[in-house]
């Protein structure tokens, strides 16, 4: 798409938005169930568009990617009526006779740029949030997953017209196009460095935006932690989708009395969950092109491996790995890993581990393993990150009810439900005064008001 057809999209949703058609509750819940039945239609290409980009199985497409996006617009649907509704907030005397109120506005045209790790997840469920906030929509998604974003633009054409939700394909040109135009509210989601580009064209035009980034989300093991549990959980969170989820387990940093058991036991259960032979596992994922195939092998230490890292460049394909004896200042700890390596660091000291997590990078996400409640609840206090668990890996995302977002370096601002209605809202304070009743106080002439206002405020 050329730059004139963009900025002529972006003129078109504007003038389609300023008619007022998307304020009205009913529009937006048909328009929100006409997408939920067009992705029940098509899941089975959604899930055969994923399977060719990443290799995901259905299964997997399905609770990772369609179930989430299915669940937004269920919320959505469900709960729109009490989100949009204006909330009434109490008034101070000197607004007597008032009401005052907060009201959720739509922001208008709304950006959203998607990435290629979970395509059809991250493009639609803020697509679903924008729309039940009342906004016009052009999604841009990946290049890099071809199919995914195929069948996205084919779904969305078939719902709405594109002066209402528009799908942009293309590259960095496409990108660089979007990023030029006056947008209402932009939201992208990806790399940290992509994000400092999209922040630096919001800001020039003061443009309001959500990053969802990533970084080195850590899982801290303590020495009472279930070594059989904390395996088998992060295992699922680390190896999904290959390892390129922005929230999985990036490293784990374990007491150093339970290092060999925990290794044992997430050797024993990536045997389990993806057999002993998982290049030629059909359910188990690939990297999604040859550029980050060479990256993510980069970041291999042939003599610190413990387990695993073979890898298929024809399939794009890397076992599950698991390094130890790894340092702070390995190439792999310098990065995002972003695939199926999992370094193990060790502590001596519960104290000092926190300590030095807090002087990372926020994380996106924190991972505590323990069987003690209170110091699992302590450490998620006091060490700052995007969200977390206790006792388990990745599945804070899988709740509507909480807010999905990063901190610091791992993004800005949040959605998913309510979270992300209020996300594409901007909430205008109103206050609607009665013109039967007055104060003289406010008014000139001041003289002799002082001592009077004085005594009304006590």
């Amino acid at each position: 798409m050329t730059n004139q057809e963009i900025e002529n999209l972006c003129r078109e949703q504007k003038e389609f938005f300023n008619k007022g058609i998307t304020l009205d509750l009913n529009f937006r819940r048909e328009m929100l169930k006409k997408l939920y039945f067009a992705i029940q239609q098509d899941k089975e290409k959604i899930e055969d568009a994923l399977k060719e980009d990443l290799g995901k199985s259905s299964y997997e497409s399905y609770i990772s990617e369609i179930y989430g996006v299915l669940e937004e617009i269920r919320f959505m649907l469900k709960n729109l009526k009490r989100l949009a509704k204006p909330k009434r907030v109490s008034s101070p005397a000197t607004l007597f006779k008032a009401k005052s109120c907060k009201i959720p506005c739509p922001y208008g045209n709304v950006l959203i740029i998607s990435p290629w790790n979970y395509p059809f997840l991250l493009s639609i469920s803020p697509l679903v949030d924008a729309l039940a906030a009342g906004n016009t929509v052009i999604l841009k998604p990946s290049a890099y997953s071809i199919r995914s974003s195929k069948i996205i633009s084919s779904i969305l054409e078939k719902c709405f017209e594109k002066k209402y939700v528009a799908v942009v394909q293309g590259g960095r040109e496409e990108n660089t196009g979007l990023l030029n135009q006056k947008f209402d509210y932009m939201f992208f989601t990806g790399s940290k460095n992509v994000g400092k580009e999209v922040m630096r064209h919001a800001a020039e035009k003061l443009i309001p935006v959500t990053l969802e980034l990533g970084g080195k989300s850590p899982c801290l093991v303590l020495h009472d932690a279930d070594t059989a549990v904390t395996a088998k959980r992060i295992v699922f969170g680390k190896f999904l989708n290959c390892g390129q989820t922005c929230i999985a387990p990036d490293y784990i940093y374990c007491h150093s009395s339970i290092k060999d058991k925990l290794i044992s036991n997430i050797i024993e259960e990536i045997k389990t969950q993806f057999t002993d032979n998982p290049l030629g596992n059909p359910c188990y994922g690939k990297i999604i092109n040859q550029k980050h195939f060479n990256r993510i092998s980069l970041l291999i230490d042939e003599d610190k491996i413990v387990y695993g890292g073979k890898r298929d460049g024809a399939s794009l394909k890397i076992e599950p790995c698991i390094m130890d004896r790894v340092t702070f200042s390995d190439p792999v700890m310098l990065e995002e890993i972003f695939g199926p390596l999992l370094p193990v660091i060790t502590f001596e000291n519960t104290e000092e581990a926190m300590e030095k997590i807090r002087n990372l990078e926020k994380p996106l996400a924190l991972y505590v393993f323990t069987r003690n409640k209170k110091e699992g609840e302590k450490i998620m206090a006091e060490i700052p990150s995007g969200g977390g668990c206790i006792n388990d890996t990745i599945m804070h995302i899988t709740n509507t009810n909480l807010p999905f977002g990063g901190v610091g370096e791992s993004g800005m601002g949040s959605y998913h439900g309510e979270a992300g209605f209020n996300t594409f809202s901007h909430i205008k304070s109103v206050v609607n005064k009665s013109l039967r009743m007055d104060t003289s106080l406010r008014y000139q002439p001041y003289t002799e008001k002082k001592r009077l206002l004085r005594m009304f405020l006590k």
